[in-house]
C-alpha cells in the first residue's frame, strides 16, 4: 500500500495523517494528529459578488447561508488521501482548494484538496451534500511561513475527466478568495475552537463553464510562482448504485 493510501487511527478514532513536507533535499515525513475539521464557503474576497451570486443558486432552488463567509463542520472519517472514493449517486464533483493544516497556531501547513460534494443534495442542506463525500487532501505539504510571499500569486486550478475526456474545470490565483490569516480567524470567531490539530478548507474558486461537470476523475493543483513548486492529487470516482 503507497503512501497516499496510508491513514492511522487512534483509539479515540481521531485520524493521523503522513504528509511529505517540501522543504529543502530532505523532504521529511510530517505525521498530524486531526482533531477537527471544517470547509468554509462563500469566501470570495468580494463580498458584494458572493451575495449576487447566492441570489443566483437560490433561483435554482439552493439555499444560502445566513452570512458569508460561512463555516461548515465536517465528520473526520471523510478525510483520505486515498486515489479512489466511493460516492453515493451520479451527481457528484470535486471543488478545487487549498488547505491549511494547523498543528497549533505557530505551525502551520499548506496542502491542496477537493471537497467532494454531492450536488443534488445542496437543493436541501449544504452541510450534508459534503459530509456525505470524501475530503480529499494531498499527501505533500508546503509550510505556510515558506509559501506567504506571493500569496496571491499562487494558482489553483482543476481538471475532470467525463467520458474519458479531460478538461480544465476551474483556474483562477488565490487572490480571489480569503488569505490565510482571515480564514483562520473565522475559525477562531466561528468554530469557537483552539487553533491546534484543525483541518480547514479554504472554500473554492468559480467553475470556468459555470456549470457543474459529474466525472469519473478529478485532479487538482496549487502552483506556486515564487518557489516554482506545486502540490498535487487526482482521484477516480467510484458511484455505487442501488441494488435490485
Amino acid at each position: 500500500m503507497g503512501k497516499k493510501e496510508i491513514q492511522i487511527r487512534q483509539d479515540a478514532g481521531r485520524p493521523i495523517l503522513p504528509f511529505t513536507l517540501k522543504k529543502g533535499p530532505h523532504r521529511p515525513t510530517v505525521l498530524l494528529e486531526v482533531r477537527k475539521m471544517f470547509n468554509a464557503g462563500y469566501v470570495g474576497r468580494n463580498q458584494e459578488e458572493v451575495r449576487r451570486h447566492i441570489d443566483e443558486l437560490a433561483k435554482k432552488g439552493i439555499p444560502g447561508p445566513s452570512s458569508t463567509p460561512t463555516l461548515y463542520p465536517i465528520v473526520l472519517r471523510a478525510l483520505t488521501q486515498s486515489s479512489q472514493i466511493e460516492v453515493y449517486g451520479e451527481e457528484t464533483s470535486g471543488e478545487a482548494e487549498f488547505i491549511l493544516l494547523v498543528e497549533n497556531p505557530d505551525r502551520v501547513y499548506v496542502a491542496v484538496g477537493s471537497d467532494h460534494t454531492a450536488r443534488d443534495l445542496e437543493v436541501f442542506d449544504i452541510a450534508m451534500s459534503k459530509t456525505i463525500c470524501p475530503n480529499v487532501i494531498s499527501a505533500e505539504v508546503w509550510l505556510l511561513e515558506d509559501a506567504l510571499p506571493g500569496w496571491d500569486e499562487i494558482e489553483l486550478r482543476s481538471w475532470v475527466t467525463q467520458d474519458g475526456k479531460r478538461t480544465l474545470y476551474q483556474e483562477a490565483t488565490l487572490r480571489s478568495i480569503l488569505p490565510p490569516a482571515d480564514l483562520l480567524e473565522l475559525v477562531r470567531a466561528k468554530g469557537k475552537e483552539p487553533l491546534d490539530h484543525v483541518v480547514i478548507y479554504s472554500g473554492t474558486i468559480p467553475l470556468l463553464r459555470g456549470e457543474f461537470v459529474f466525472g469519473e476523475r478529478f485532479e487538482v493543483e496549487l502552483y506556486h510562482p515564487r518557489l516554482e513548486d506545486r502540490l498535487s492529487l487526482g482521484y477516480d470516482v467510484v458511484p455505487l448504485r442501488e441494488i435490485s
